[in-house]
């Protein structure tokens, strides 16, 4: 669900995820050729899939290491060659951004409204992203699960990234987010929320309003 707000209130600061947001979700492709790297049975990929993600969260969490994930996906470890491939693979799909939500996030820079990047992410995609032109350009400052040592919904990941944009009140504050559950967690704690459904004109209509103000104040 999408939530509006008349912009007049004003809104002070943006607290984006990367994945389903700024990034793109990976197509069937990506997933299969991972799936082939994992030398997964008979190619069979919603198994494979379920296997990626069930200790997805505690890596994401910094919990597990990469050889650790892996072994939990695999069932087994992986060499160290293996491994890389497998963690360079798995990096590589999250990495394609949507061109029309940057260019979106480009004219709130330079309306000067402060980004902060708050992304449920493992360490290497984590220093990936960080490299990035469009990352350095953009965010003021980027948040990731690995380095907080916690994901999202947790109220704690909110609070850093609240604390980071240097807003007072979190009710200027836009959280966006393709998880719902995700933005049901942030509006509990006061902050806006824009449940993203992958349509770059539903942040146009909650950010453009806002560039204009800054631009005209």
């Amino acid at each position: 669900m999408t939530r509006t707000y008349d912009s007049r209130t004003g809104v002070e600061a943006l607290i984006l995820d990367y994945n389903g947001v700024a990034g793109l979700q990976p197509p069937t492709a990506m997933w299969t050729r991972l799936a082939d790297l994992a030398e997964w049975p008979d190619r069979h990929l919603p198994s494979f899939q379920d296997a990626f993600w069930a200790p997805r969260n505690a890596y994401d969490a910094g919990q597990l290491s990469d050889l650790a994930y892996w072994a939990k996906v695999l069932g087994h470890h992986p060499g160290p060659r293996w491994l890389r491939t497998l963690r360079d693979a798995d990096t590589a799909m999250w990495t394609h951004t949507d061109p029309c939500v940057l260019d979106i996030l480009y004219r709130a820079r330079a309306a000067r409204l402060p980004m902060v990047l708050l992304s449920n992410a493992p360490a290497h995609l984590s220093n990936v992203l960080d490299a990035t032109d469009w990352r350095r350009e953009l965010m003021d400052d980027a948040l990731y699960s690995a380095r907080l040592g916690l994901c999202k919904p947790d109220p704690a990941a909110y609070e850093h990234a609240l604390a980071a944009t240097g807003a007072d009140d979190p009710g200027r504050v836009l959280f966006v987010d393709d998880r719902e559950d995700n933005c049901r967690a942030a509006a509990e704690l006061g902050l806006r929320t824009l449940h993203y459904t992958g349509q770059p004109a539903e942040l146009a209509a909650q950010l453009l309003p806002v560039i204009a103000e800054r631009i005209d104040s």
